[in-house]
């Protein structure tokens, strides 16, 4: 496929006009400012459009948009277990299969091809990202308090079970991560046995920390130490890891999370919305630490449109710190593209650049929000809906273009889902 006449959001994070960009299989081919040579067969005219790298989203939950609307106007630990655990506890594997493939379709509608999952019926959950065309990093989170050995239980069995089948399904495009849930949600034993075990494969670690204040001192009271401490303590950074939220670490966490090469994915719609805080994203981002840009689940956003995402990650910390110098529009689109790719260790994507993979998206800049153009940058952060994409392409395939969801069902998947949801509420 051949674009052009277009603009694109370059390797540089640099706005660049009236340029080709040529993919082959799902890879960029050419990007420049000359007619290339070569068919690439089908040529799509970018007047008016914008080219740039499709979001990769470093943290969520895909089973969960069941629950988007569910619970609302809760403290976080009420939320939990008042009304999310209990739902959680009728998921079947029908729910959680149209669940993801539900959050498939509202990725792809928003510009996201990857998404860092973690939960569990992770064999419905890769059967529906492989189905979207799309990619997931996905985990099996685990939550364990036993007593006895963590190996005798069924969730570690299923980690390891998952990891050994599912690593690379889909051509690829399904990576298996592990995750230790948080360090509220397990014994030390089964942290210590997942870390072990996450290293021995040379996995990515996925793992909730500091999302709360309470999380945060009471683990110091309960350990003696912060949860990025106990976390480098017994190993759980030792191979590669992702730390979800990070709202409330502390300087020395921060070295840490730098020393280790930790990514960490902040998620400032959910937690605002929870009342968690707002991450020091400035001075991770001067530490030189890979921060991302994640949802969390809708149940706790409660959408998945990345441009309000990325809005909110360039707008909190100005609020946080009384600054509206904090946060460029540059740091912003980089966060939610290449620093998600690299979170998800997936080092071949989230740039316009010959060689990556072909995961695009296109924008139609023709809309009233978008003018007029002072600068693009500002618009595509400040400006920019998700209803103004137009195309996404995962590894070189268009899964949505103008209305059309390519690779699924979208008024079958909505009525599934839907359908799922009513069961389980009336198991509860």
């Amino acid at each position: 496929m051949l674009f052009s006449n277009i603009k694109i959001l370059d390797e540089n994070f640099e706005i660049k006009d009236k340029m080709y960009v040529a993919t082959d299989d799902d890879r960029i081919v050419y990007v420049g400012d000359c007619m290339p040579r070569g068919d690439f067969g089908d040529i799509r005219d970018g007047e008016g459009k914008l080219l740039m790298p499709a979001f990769h989203n470093a943290h969520g939950h895909s089973p969960m948009a069941l629950l988007r609307g569910y619970a609302e106007n809760m403290k976080l630990q009420d939320w939990l277990f008042t009304k999310v655990f209990p739902f959680e506890d009728k998921l079947d594997s029908n729910a959680v299969y149209w669940g993801t493939l539900l959050t498939m379709a509202e990725g792809m509608r928003f510009g996201i091809v990857s998404h860092s999952d973690m939960y569990y019926f992770l064999d419905d959950m890769v059967r529906a990202t492989d189905e979207s065309g799309m990619k997931a990093n996905i985990s099996r989170a685990i939550t364990e308090f036993g007593d006895g050995d963590p190996w005798e239980t069924e969730r570690l069995k299923e980690m390891k079970d998952t990891y050994e089948r599912l690593d690379g399904a889909a051509d690829g495009r399904v990576k298996i991560d592990i995750s230790i849930h948080a360090e509220y949600t397990n014994s030390l034993r089964a942290m210590q046995a997942v870390a072990d075990y996450c290293n021995q494969v040379g996995a990515i670690n996925h793992i909730h920390i500091s999302e709360t204040k309470s999380e945060h001192e009471e683990c110091k009271v309960k350990y003696g130490k912060t949860p990025v401490k106990l976390m480098n303590d017994i190993g759980a950074f030792d191979s590669k890891a992702l730390a979800a939220h990070c709202v409330w670490v502390e300087d020395e966490d921060m070295d840490i999370l730098k020393e280790k090469g930790v990514s960490v994915a902040t998620n400032p719609m959910s937690n605002m919305k929870l009342a968690s805080g707002i991450a020091n994203v400035p001075e991770m981002l001067r530490r030189g630490i890979n921060v991302a840009i994640g949802t969390d689940s809708v149940a706790s956003n409660n959408s998945l449109n990345f441009f309000e995402e990325m809005k909110m990650f360039a707008i909190a910390p100005k609020i946080r710190f009384n600054d509206p110098t904090l946060i460029t529009p540059k740091q912003t689109l980089y966060a939610a593209t290449r620093a998600g790719a690299l979170a998800q260790g997936r080092e071949d994507a989230g740039l316009v650049k010959e060689g990556f993979k072909a995961d695009l998206i296109m924008i139609d800049l023709e809309q009233p929000n978008m003018y007029p153009v002072h600068d693009l940058m500002n618009n595509l952060v400040y400006s920019a809906s998700g209803t103004d994409i137009v195309m996404t392409m995962s590894d070189g395939r268009i899964v949505y273009e103008n209305g059309e969801y390519k690779t699924l069902d979208i008024e079958k998947t909505m009525f599934e889902a839907q359908a799922a949801t009513k069961v389980i509420l009336s198991k509860l």
